[in-house]
């Protein structure tokens, strides 16, 4: 692990609804992200933790503050720019998985890499890879609901692995799994980091905080530590 920042956030603000119903999610919040770390944002729920990930990789465009992702602005960049460097660059594995039902194992692992244009027998190839390290060789013809709930959270986690991306972002990745199944998913995303990637895992989940190389830990919209 390098101590080079690939995120960078300053000054971070956001706030949802209106007049007495406001609700501070964050309260000028500084964070680097490093190349190469795999680390875990803590606190409670209402904490900010997920409106942290959210601003960090674009998907939020925070009330004030600025965030830069490799020296590009994310804050002030077009939609359709962070879009394209979110699709080229970065991964997302949630708790609500995102499966498509309608597409088998094999082609919802194969997504990312068919939006990028890449040619279909590599395609392939990376797919039947990355199936095999999350333990699920040979399941690539099953749909969706043929498989449990930790085999449908390996499905997201290969998905978000085999693009190599430059980033992952996970939002409670293990919320729903058992001990064992999410101490194996939390191996894969360690793999991941191993492998080059950068890892943030949002969580409250004991297991992400032991294999992290890094915890913060959000209070209130804040960082307490």
């Amino acid at each position: 692990m390098t101590e080079e920042a690939l995120v960078v956030g300053r000054g971070l603000r956001k706030q949802y609804g209106a007049g007495t119903a406001t609700v501070t999610a964050l309260d000028g919040v500084d964070v680097d992200v490093r190349r190469g770390e795999l680390l875990a944002v803590t606190g409670r729920s209402g904490s900010g933790k997920t409106t942290l990930l959210h601003c960090l990789s674009g998907i939020t465009t925070p009330d004030a503050g600025t965030v830069t992702f490799d020296g590009v602005p994310l804050t002030t960049a077009a939609e359709a720019a962070r879009t394209d460097l979110r699709s080229a660059r970065m991964a997302f594995v949630f708790q609500q998985l995102n499966l498509l039902p309608a597409l088998t194992v094999a082609e919802n692992v194969e997504l990312p890499l068919v939006l990028r244009g890449d040619p279909a027998a590599e395609v392939r190839a990376a797919s039947s890879t990355v199936l095999a390290q999350v333990g699920l060789a040979g399941r690539g013809d099953a749909m969706p609901a043929d498989l449990s709930g930790g085999e449908q959270q390996r499905v997201a986690v290969a998905r978000a692995l085999v693009s190599r991306p430059d980033v992952i972002w996970a939002d409670e990745p293990t919320g729903a799994l058992d001990t064992q199944t999410a101490t194996a998913v939390m191996t894969l995303l360690r793999v991941a980091v191993d492998a080059g990637s950068t890892v943030v895992v949002v969580s409250h989940a004991p297991e992400v905080a032991e294999v992290a190389d890094r915890v913060l830990v959000m209070r209130d919209g804040r960082v307490a530590g």
